[in-house]
């Protein structure tokens, strides 16, 4: 027996080195697969990346706002300007995480095939789309701001909720534009079309002031901000709410987004149309994944 002792511990050893070599192998596989999707899927991580940086931004501009006010603010206008941003923020989320879920939806129900075939124009099967994100997204936002200005206790006496309605739902017509435009994204990538929606979000987060003013912003995001229908919405809605600027007083920010309205609504049409085509031409209108 004792002679063939060392023998199996050989062997043991043996079949222990071949068990160690032989997770190795499949735990580097496991990797070297996931490098090939990281370097197949290269500019969507990019995209996210730019989502995360769009974000971590906008906290360290909060400080840069601050400073700008000197260090010494009016607690309570401070507090509800940040809500004002927290709630149009969260409407603008709602609008484009409906639109950009449109092709998902139908995914996930199992109906996309049928609907893209239904004797529906593509206009109103979006805009029909943007007018429930709306509707919710609006009756969210008030119930939004209802509960938070009552847990802060905000005193907001000037305040003129009409104008303020009105700038929002001019505003609302951009919106839309653009979350059709994201909509068009599950449809070339069914992968991860739909998480693009929430870089276009961040990138909107931290050029439009929803947090801090645009002056703190670098000169050439600032320009950026002047493109952003969320950065004419949010000065409109503040000057109603925290001054109680009335509508007519409200030219500099209605007429920039009534033209980003009349431009982004037929541009998001047309990327979509164009994405449609691409995605019946390819075979990834039923494509999962």
């Amino acid at each position: 027996m004792s002679l063939h002792q060392p023998a199996s511990g050989v062997a043991g050893d043996g079949r222990g080195r071949w068990s160690l070599r032989h997770e190795l192998i499949g735990l580097s596989g496991v990797v070297e697969r996931n490098l090939y999707l990281v370097k197949r899927y290269i500019w969507w991580d990019i995209a996210f990346f730019v989502w995360t940086v769009a974000n971590t931004l906008s906290i360290v501009f909060i400080a840069r706002g601050i400073e700008a006010s000197g260090g010494t603010i009016d607690v309570n206008r401070a507090a509800t300007s940040l809500l004002i941003g927290a709630v149009i923020w969260a409407y603008l989320g709602v609008i484009f995480e409906i639109m950009t879920e449109t092709v998902a939806w139908e995914r996930w129900e199992g109906t996309i095939e049928y609907t893209f075939m239904a004797p529906l124009s593509r206009s109103v099967h979006l805009f029909g789309m943007g007018a429930f994100a709306l509707l919710y997204g609006m009756a969210r936002a008030l119930l939004l701001f209802a509960v938070c200005a009552f847990f802060f206790d905000l005193s907001i006496p000037d305040a003129d909720f009409g104008a303020a309605l009105v700038v929002l739902a001019v505003a609302s017509v951009s919106f839309v534009g653009l979350g059709i435009v994201t909509a068009v994204l599950p449809l070339i990538s069914p992968e991860k079309g739909s998480q693009l929606g929430f870089v276009a979000q961040g990138l909107l987060l931290v050029v439009s002031g929803v947090y801090y003013p645009v002056e703190v912003l670098p000169r050439w995001m600032q320009w950026l901000a002047t493109v952003s229908p969320a950065t004419y919405a949010l000065d409109g809605i503040r000057d109603a709410i925290l001054v109680g600027d009335p509508l007519t007083a409200m030219g500099d920010e209605l007429w920039p987004l009534v033209v980003i309205g009349v431009v982004a609504v037929p541009v998001g049409l047309a990327v979509f149309r164009r994405g449609e085509r691409y995605a019946k031409q390819h075979g990834k209108l039923k494509r999962s994944g």
